[in-house]
């Protein structure tokens, strides 16, 4: 619950940064130690990790401006605010495409990378949301109880104040979902149904823990936040991907 933990001179290692780092390292790790078992050059990864993680935060970063618009409109100098300001769905969107952009350039089977690449994404997600407790952000509604988590010190969360700790929870969602992914990916033979598996848990897991989020900030769609109404499509994505993976694998053969 605090983001600043070290500061060496002028130089400050911020709890944040530090996950979304090793969650990183962690995830092309996993990536490349499974890309063996699967038949898969390794050597891509790297060209993917950087085509992924650019794409990510660039549709983050544009997905935020969608949901804060108004506020854009009334303050334009919010769009030089490049620190800060980061929608994880604009992330998973940026990613899958830029990865989809490669695999065309490159001539690679997608879906197959993509079964390769998404269990570690949600293992990043698990490091990043730790960050995410850290810092204060993405924090839940104030409870009563005994489970909660009293910020003292957060440029985000409602300090004094106990709250639902839904990152922590977040970040336990996506370790779980890292591990089902790999199991379904020792038993699934169809390129692209861990992936698509992937879309279905995740914004299956999203749209419910939103109804326990606080910072309600982020912008909402009728009665949904606005990530719980993209949750809903990510989800039929998600279904439909899975239910035409046979006929998308035999093209990319």
């Amino acid at each position: 619950m605090k983001n600043d933990l070290l500061t060496i001179g002028g130089f400050t290692i911020h709890g944040y940064g530090l996950m979304i780092g090793l969650g990183i390292i962690a995830a092309y790790w996993m990536a490349e130690h499974r890309a063996g078992k699967k038949g898969l050059d390794s050597e891509v990864l790297v060209s993917i990790g950087i085509w992924g993680v650019a794409a990510g935060l660039l549709g983050a970063k544009l997905l935020y401006y969608i949901t804060v618009f108004d506020e854009i409109l009334a303050d334009p100098k919010k769009l030089l605010d490049l620190g800060d300001g980061f929608v994880v769905y604009g992330g998973i969107i940026g990613g899958v495409l830029g990865g989809y952009v490669l695999s065309r350039v490159k001539r690679l089977p997608f879906l197959r990378y993509a079964d390769l690449v998404m269990p570690s994404v949600a293992l990043a997600q698990g490091f990043g949301r730790i960050g995410c407790f850290l810092a204060g952000c993405c924090y839940g509604l104030p409870t009563d109880s005994p489970f909660g988590i009293v910020f003292t010190s957060s440029d985000f969360a409602p300090n004094g104040v106990s709250l639902i700790p839904t990152q922590l929870i977040s970040s336990g969602l996506n370790f779980l979902h890292c591990a089902f992914l790999v199991w379904a990916a020792s038993r699934m033979k169809t390129p692209g149904r861990v992936a698509a598996l992937y879309l279905m848990c995740y914004s299956a897991g999203r749209f419910v823990l939103e109804f326990f989020r606080g910072d309600l900030i982020r912008g909402t769609v009728g009665t949904l936040s606005t990530s719980q109404f993209i949750s809903i499509f990510i989800f039929l994505l998600g279904a439909a991907l899975f239910l035409l993976c046979p006929r998308l694998a035999k093209r990319e053969r």
